[in-house]
C-alpha cells in the first residue's frame, strides 16, 4: 500500500511540475488575423497613395510629412480608434499644406466625426482654403435644417474647371455617435461619396479633368474657412449662419487617387474596429 501510494504522489508531483511548464491553452492565440477584403489594417490600403493622415492620438501631427497644426482652442477626447480631436464652440485647428494636398489631381478624403446635432449653424468639418474665394476648394460640413433625428451632408469641391456641389444628403441617427464620411474624385469626371463605407451619391462633372485647385491657403478643422480669426479667406469673415464642431474628429486621411468603393468599405470596417 506505500508503494502505491508513493506513486500517486510522485505522479501528481510530476504532473504539477510538468502543467507549471507550460503555458495554459489560449485558442485565441490561435486564430487567423482578421482580414477585411485582403486588409489586416487600415495601414494596408494605399500605402503609397496616402498623402496626409492624422489619428489625432493626443497630437495635431499629419504622421505623412511630420507636419503639426496650428491649435486654436482644440483639445483631445476617446476616437474611434485611439484619441481624437475634440472641437469646442470658436475652437478649430489649422494646417499647411505641401504640394502632396495643393497639387491633388485625383483624391479620396476620410474622416470620422462624432458631434451633437447642429442648432447653431452649419458645423465645417474640414476645409482646404480657397484665400480668394467665399467657398473654399474642398468644404465637407452639415448644413442647416437638421432634426434631432437627421443631419443634413453637404460637399463642395472646386477647382479651375468648376465648383461641384454634392448635398444636401439626409443621414439618419448620426448624431452623438462615430460616423465615417468619405468623398473621392476620379480625376477625370466622378465625384462619390460615401457614409459608414456605402457609397451613397455620384456627381459627373463632364469635361472636368484633373483638379486644379485655385489659391489654396490653409486646411482648417472644425469650422469654415471663413470662421476663423482671421479668415483664410479676404472674400467673407465668419457669418452667424455658421459654427463649429464641438464633438469629435478622427482618423482623417488624404489619398491622391479616389480609391475603389471596396477599399473604402474595408477601410472603415477596419477602422471601426481599432485595425
Amino acid at each position: 500500500m506505500n508503494f502505491r501510494y508513493q506513486s500517486y504522489v510522485l505522479l501528481a508531483a510530476i504532473t504539477l511540475f510538468a502543467s507549471s511548464c507550460y503555458k495554459k491553452f489560449d485558442a485565441d492565440s490561435y486564430k487567423p488575423a482578421l482580414s477585411i477584403g485582403g486588409y489586416t489594417s487600415a495601414s494596408e490600403i494605399a500605402p503609397g497613395n496616402l498623402v496626409a493622415y492624422w489619428g489625432f492620438n493626443d497630437n495635431l501631427t499629419d504622421s505623412i510629412s511630420k507636419t503639426n497644426c496650428d491649435n486654436s482652442g482644440t483639445s483631445f477626447t476617446t476616437g474611434i480608434k485611439g484619441r481624437a480631436l475634440k472641437g469646442a464652440d470658436k475652437a478649430y485647428a489649422l494646417f499647411t499644406p505641401g504640394t502632396a494636398i495643393t497639387g491633388l489631381k485625383a483624391f479620396t478624403i476620410t474622416l470620422w466625426v462624432n458631434n451633437p446635432q447642429n442648432t447653431n449653424g452649419i458645423v465645417g468639418l474640414l476645409s482646404l482654403s480657397n484665400t480668394k474665394s467665399f467657398w473654399g476648394n474642398i468644404d465637407i460640413f452639415f448644413e442647416n435644417g437638421s432634426t434631432d433625428t437627421k443631419a443634413i451632408l453637404k460637399m463642395h469641391v472646386a477647382s479651375a474647371q468648376g465648383e461641384a456641389w454634392l448635398g444636401n444628403y439626409e443621414l439618419q441617427n448620426v448624431w452623438d455617435r462615430w460616423t465615417n464620411l468619405a468623398l473621392s474624385y476620379n480625376g477625370v469626371d466622378s465625384f462619390k461619396v460615401y457614409v459608414n463605407g456605402l457609397k451613397i451619391a455620384t456627381h459627373v462633372m463632364s469635361g472636368a479633368g484633373p483638379i486644379q485647385f485655385l489659391n489654396p491657403g490653409k486646411m482648417v478643422f472644425g469650422t469654415s474657412q471663413f470662421q476663423t480669426v482671421p479668415s483664410l479667406t479676404s472674400e467673407a469673415t465668419a457669418q452667424d449662419w455658421a459654427s463649429y464642431l464641438t464633438g469629435g474628429l478622427d482618423e482623417v486621411r488624404i489619398y491622391n487617387k479616389a480609391l475603389e468603393e471596396a477599399d473604402v468599405s474595408a477601410l472603415v470596417k477596419l477602422e471601426g474596429r481599432g485595425k
